[in-house]
């Protein structure tokens, strides 16, 4: 089993920054993705950025040259900078981690964290 905690949201200004953190942490698993996706009601969760084990990275068009997702730490740790932010980034924040074990994988959501820009 995984646990996922992220941490990092609240509120800014238009054209702010904030940075959310992700950690995964429990035995016996190798992190292979982590993604941050972000919700706003009555709407579909949306995929913000991905970073992968070989480090490759993916990025919604709508936070392209604005967020950028780190690398894995060796606490399986993972942060979400956000600058130049806009309103439309307010959603609740989602990580979720793919993750493979001895025999299989999974996929594990985190809580979520909210985040508000005001114009």
């Amino acid at each position: 089993q995984v646990h996922v905690v992220e941490s990092g949201g609240g509120l800014a200004q238009a054209g702010g920054s904030l940075q959310l953190s992700c950690a995964a942490s429990g035995t016996g698993f190798r992190v292979d993705a982590m993604e941050w996706y972000r919700q706003t009601p009555g709407k579909q969760r949306e995929l913000v950025a991905t970073r992968t084990a070989g480090g490759s990275t993916n990025y919604a068009d709508s936070v392209k040259g604005r967020f950028t997702i780190s690398r894995f730490n060796a606490e399986n740790t993972v942060y979400l900078q956000m600058d130049s932010l806009k309103p439309e980034d307010t959603a609740v924040y989602y990580c979720h981690v793919l993750a493979s074990y001895w025999g299989g994988g999974d996929e594990y959501w985190g809580q979520g964290t909210q985040v508000t820009v005001s114009s």
